[in-house]
């Protein structure tokens, strides 16, 4: 069994390319948990999580055919503290009753350290995309957002960041612009100065929308809310509805971060979507409709951040294999075009429900 203090093997390799499946079972063999061969990697791209089937029962816990998963955190993304953090508001959704998929308590602790990695070890829970165009599903879900904001209005964050134009804006554009391999960063020069100024333009129009909002109230949220991190299950079988995974996003934000995802479609369609989640949402607690001005703000935020996360793993060589076209004119000619209809989009009339 490989020894507690090994680190990632060699510095010409990524991290997870010496994350193998020996490394995966030795790991959860530090925290007494024996698997029985079988193993498969969970699609993620930010961390590497693996289901893993394990040989006997694990004590008391309730864990589906003694099967669990194990996330394994990108290193120096985030501090100990911030993951500890994430797990500890997990812990609170839970107590709280809160159908959230959060880390197993092992040997006292929830996050774990073996050969260079940090990893924590969850149940496996099964499920289905949400379908989001059943209004009663989107007051399901908009019942338990309402819930888990509340358990997140009750204390803020200390360690982990918030949401706002510097950290989604102007922060990845200094990545984008500054922090590639050569001196004019990630952006191809034929679309240098079409990207730089469609952002401005994009950050001009955002920042006035959050100004004309005024303050509004920043909680602990989930913070990545799409329809891939709701498990569903239907109705008349056991643990019925929606179950909330992977808060390695969470963050402070205003509460309609986490509703915009759960959007989509045309105007009206959006606003039948968003008003089943409000209507949802209110059963539990009152939502400052003022933010509702804030959805397409996000939305562009969002969209710098990706284009800013993709180069930032550029390196881990998985990005690349998947990710063949960032970096090329074309895709950012496309991100042109996309900061061009936000800036638009930003102008209209927000939605009202």
């Amino acid at each position: 069994m490989t020894d507690k203090s090994q680190a990632p093997a060699s510095a010409a390799l990524h991290a997870y390319e010496t994350l193998t499946p020996d490394r995966v079972l030795d790991a959860l063999a530090s925290v007494g948990l024996l698997g029985d061969g079988r193993l498969m990697a969970l699609s993620s791209y930010e961390n590497r999580v693996y289901q893993v089937h394990l040989e006997s029962p694990v004590g008391d816990a309730d864990l589906a055919g003694d099967v669990v998963v194990a996330k394994f955190y990108r290193p120096d993304r985030w501090s100990d503290a911030q993951i500890t953090e994430e797990h500890a508001f997990a812990a609170e959704l839970m107590a709280a009753e809160i159908p959230v998929v959060g880390p197993l308590v092992l040997d006292g602790a929830t996050l774990h350290h073996f050969g260079g990695f940090s990893f924590s070890v969850s149940p496996s829970r099964g499920g289905r995309r949400p379908e989001l165009d059943n209004l009663e599903v989107l007051e399901w879900i908009g019942r338990f957002l309402a819930r888990i904001h509340t358990v997140g209005s009750a204390k803020p964050f200390t360690h982990r960041p918030a949401l706002n134009l510097q950290t989604f804006g102007f922060a990845p554009r200094d990545i984008l612009l500054g922090g590639g391999p050569g001196a004019h960063g990630y952006i191809p020069l034929d679309m240098e100065s079409r990207w730089r100024k469609a952002f401005d333009e994009a950050m001009l129009v955002a920042q006035t929308v959050f100004e004309s909002v005024g303050d509004v109230r920043t909680l602990r949220l989930h913070g990545d809310c799409h329809p891939g991190n709701i498990l569903w299950t239907p109705e008349g079988l056991p643990l019925a509805g929606p179950h909330f995974v992977d808060l390695d996003d969470a963050r402070s934000g205003p509460a309609v971060q986490d509703l915009w995802m759960l959007v989509s479609g045309d105007r009206a369609q959006s606003t039948r979507q968003l008003g089943a989640l409000v209507d949802g949402y209110e059963e539990f607690r009152e939502f400052d409709r003022r933010e509702l001005a804030l959805i397409e703000p996000l939305r562009t935020l969002r969209l710098v951040h990706y284009s800013a996360w993709l180069a930032q793993r550029w390196h881990d060589p998985i990005f690349p294999i998947n990710f063949p076209w960032f970096g090329s004119s074309d895709y950012w000619k496309g991100q042109v075009d996309m900061l061009e209809e936000q800036t638009e989009a930003m102008q209209e009339t927000p939605l009202v429900v």
